[in-house]
């Protein structure tokens, strides 16, 4: 059976070929597809010169990187060892994929891998963060394919309208597909070996615009964590909806920026956002 690579890319004309590259085009036994939803700008064009190259373009129109993992893994990808998933933004170092299958392979209990950050004046900590907690970077991360087919069968689905899909599926791997009393400490391997690159923050007007928008990004993100954890400690991963904005008229009157210089105004902004949605 085949490792079927999935890079998932929504406006990456700037990156996608250095991802593309980085990844072991031609190798026996080794299937990609890049994903691309919802993009405006030249990034399906840049895949689709990868086609003799054996790269293979699927392309969404609407986007949203939840709702296209849940149509491409859960919906269309074809039956495979393992799956390896990186974001179109992402650069491999050599050997990152075979790490992460030969990690899935040493482990077979496991529902998961782990791909290490490479570069960033944090990355030594997210290693050993993703080391502790059995997290996984949406950066790069691999599924067993014994986990694909359950979480297909299960019928559970990720929120189409969730920010940092990684933290989800994580939890997923970690407790089989149950709730957080079912978690597993041997679910989630982290792999040493490779890793991945990702473009440092530009110190210029368009590169700080973007960072704040991240910002947002990532407060949104917590506060869908919040709501998620409360549903994986008590009803399970089948009390997930369909959209997060669904439950945000429950939580939104408990939901508080956080009290700190960094995350205050990235959080009030945040919260607009999911009260707009709501």
């Amino acid at each position: 059976m085949t490792t079927q690579i999935a890079v998932l890319a929504h406006n990456e004309q700037r990156r996608i070929a250095l991802c593309l590259d980085s990844l072991p085009l031609g190798e026996a036994g080794v299937a990609v597809a890049a994903v691309v939803n919802g993009s405006s700008d030249a990034t399906a064009d840049l895949v689709r010169g990868y086609a003799d190259r054996g790269v293979r373009l699927v392309e969404y129109a609407q986007g949203g990187k939840a709702r296209s993992w849940n149509r491409f893994m859960l919906d269309e990808a074809p039956e495979a060892a393992s799956y390896v998933f990186v974001d179109g933004d992402a650069q491999l170092l050599p050997g990152t994929v075979q790490g992460l299958v030969r990690c899935l392979r040493d482990n077979p209990h496991a529902n998961a891998a782990a791909g290490m950050p490479r570069n960033g004046r944090r990355a030594a900590h997210y290693r050993q963060m993703l080391a502790e907690e059995h997290g996984l970077f949406g950066d790069c991360y691999a599924l067993s394919g014994g986990f694909a087919s359950r979480l297909r069968a299960s019928g559970i689905r990720l929120p189409e309208d969730l920010v940092g899909d990684d933290s989800l599926i994580a939890a997923l791997a970690n407790n089989d597909l149950g709730r957080d009393a079912d978690r597993r400490e041997d679910a989630v391997v982290p792999c040493d070996t490779g890793g991945f690159l990702c473009e440092p923050t530009a110190l210029t007007p368009r590169g700080l615009t973007l960072q704040a928008r991240r910002m947002v990004n990532y407060s949104v993100r917590h506060f869908q964590n919040r709501i998620i954890s409360a549903l994986m400690q008590t009803e399970g991963p089948g009390a997930l909806p369909q959209r997060m904005a669904e439950l945000y008229p429950e939580w939104l009157p408990r939901l508080r920026p956080r009290l700190s210089p960094l995350w205050f105004e990235f959080d009030r902004r945040a919260l607009a956002r999911m009260r707009a949605a709501a």
